[in-house]
């Protein structure tokens, strides 16, 4: 059985398809932008700034999910600039202990809106 999960905690889909859905044990959250939440636009221009947002997001949809970002077991992170891949990981570091995420990282030419950095992930639910 699947279950769509959604939260005004984290920006609303930009198309169709869920902010996340629980099936079995996982939850599967869709990419998020770096979108906040309370004014529906972009939190920065700055990548750093919108790996943290794009963080945050995934955050709220994991606990409005009855589930914590620390149970995440795989994410995939999309830069429109793998130049900027040091100071994201910083900032990913931040949002994540060991064991950390098993974890892809693409340079994509563009992502939805113009943003710079877009996370998905794949969070345990027990």
């Amino acid at each position: 059985m699947i279950e769509q999960i959604s939260t005004t905690d984290a920006p609303g889909a930009v198309g169709p398809y869920s902010q996340a859905i629980k099936a079995g044990d996982l939850l599967f959250v869709s990419g998020q932008l770096p979108i906040d939440p309370a004014t529906g636009e972009f939190n920065s221009v700055y990548a750093v700034e919108q790996t943290e947002q794009c963080l945050s997001n995934l955050q709220a949809i994991a606990k409005a999910a009855g589930t914590k970002l620390s149970r995440t077991v795989k994410t995939t992170v999309l830069l429109t600039d793998l130049g900027d891949f040091i100071e994201v990981n910083r900032v990913y570091a931040s949002f994540f202990s060991p064991p950390f995420p098993a974890r892809a990282c693409y340079e994509v030419k563009a992502l939805p809106k113009g943003a710079k950095v877009e996370i998905e992930a794949v969070i345990s639910l027990v």
